[in-house]
């Protein structure tokens, strides 16, 4: 019997990949495989009825998914509306760190198994985060914008103006998954003294690498801090002007993790005292940065838009693990990577 699949790709998984990496997972099914192009990132993601960061419309979705059993996407959205005229489905696979664009009780009630693929974008956020670390400890972001305006900025050799060196630094890391620990091992060879706040992880992954320390025992001794975490309503906010305070002055804040953890204004007022020496972001409270926010003009900032997990690499990555998800589903195997895991025993 011929499966039909719907590859609904966009400008970055392309619709392509995601058809290459099903095949290549899948070479003895019979497939009749579709593809749909989403407009992301040419057009920016949203809210879609009751889902959000996804492209494309309902309307699209239905039609699309006429007769489909599987869909392989990045950014679609899986809602109730899509998951009431779509009865054919079972199979839905998101190819990012989370399926924030499907809506997985309605999955579930629609029997609908949901996967995802954590762990895709960890190396090249890893790097990003490192990029703008240097930066941030080099005052590259302010020198790069003077040289490109035609100013030799040669006081940058004044002692009060230089920046920081990684070697023998203490780096803080709020958060030692997938990503935070590639960064800490990077941060070693060069030779940081790694210090990490993190609750959950196993005190045998930090041997040799980092030591576990208290939250406020993490900002009081790290010169520079980078964050890591996830987004709960726990860290929610967690980094706000009385943890700034307390970090050694002409200290350095990095966020490559979610604009949700950190209060924007009261690093916009610590870079204006000089109670921060320098930040750098790829993430931020409201996407795009509206246009008169401090973060565009405050000095000390190295900004850039949301673009960590943006590599050619990630996206293969990215249709690899759906794809193999997808032949999972297709051998009757246990799916690796299910959001909503009690679904795959009554449709399989």
């Amino acid at each position: 019997m011929t499966t039909t699949v719907l590859a609904a790709g966009d400008h970055f998984v392309l619709p392509r990949l995601l058809t290459e990496e099903v095949r290549a997972a899948a070479p003895d099914a019979a497939l009749d495989i579709r593809e749909l192009q989403l407009p992301w990132p040419h057009t920016p993601f949203g809210r879609v009825a009751e889902v959000d960061e996804a492209s494309g419309t309902e309307e699209q979705m239905i039609e699309a998914l006429r007769g489909v059993r599987i869909c392989v996407t990045q950014m679609a959205p899986l809602t109730e509306r899509v998951l009431a005229a779509c009865p054919d489905l079972e199979l839905f696979c998101v190819s990012r760190g989370g399926p924030v664009n499907a809506d997985l009780d309605a999955a579930t009630r629609h029997g609908v198994a949901v996967c995802y693929a954590p762990g895709r974008n960890a190396v090249a956020t890893a790097e990003h985060t490192l990029a703008l670390l240097l930066a941030a400890a080099r005052g590259v972001g302010d020198v790069h914008t003077d040289l490109r305006a035609g100013v030799w900025r040669s006081d940058y050799y004044d002692y009060d103006s230089c920046g920081i060196e990684i070697d023998g630094a203490t780096v803080g890391l709020v958060g030692f998954g997938a990503i935070g620990s590639r960064v800490a091992k990077v941060l070693v060879a060069m030779g940081a003294k790694v210090l990490v706040h993190d609750p959950y992880v196993r005190p045998e992954l930090l041997e040799g690498v980092a030591e576990r320390v208290s939250l406020e025992d993490l900002l009081r001794r790290s010169r520079i801090v980078s964050l890591h975490a996830r987004v709960t309503p726990e860290t929610t906010g967690m980094i706000g002007r009385a943890q700034i305070a307390a970090m050694p002055r002409g200290s350095v804040l990095v966020n490559c993790a979610r604009g949700a953890l950190l209060d924007y204004d009261a690093v916009c007022d610590a870079l204006d005292s000089g109670q921060l020496a320098g930040a750098a972001f790829d993430v931020f409270p409201a996407e795009p940065v509206p246009a008169g926010s401090r973060l565009l003009t405050t000095p000390g900032l190295v900004l850039t838009p949301h673009i960590a997990g943006g590599s050619r690499q990630v996206a293969h990555k990215a249709a690899r693990i759906v794809a193999a998800e997808v032949g999972r589903f297709l051998r009757g195997e246990p799916l690796a990577h299910c959001a909503n895991p009690d679904v795959p025993a009554a449709v399989s």
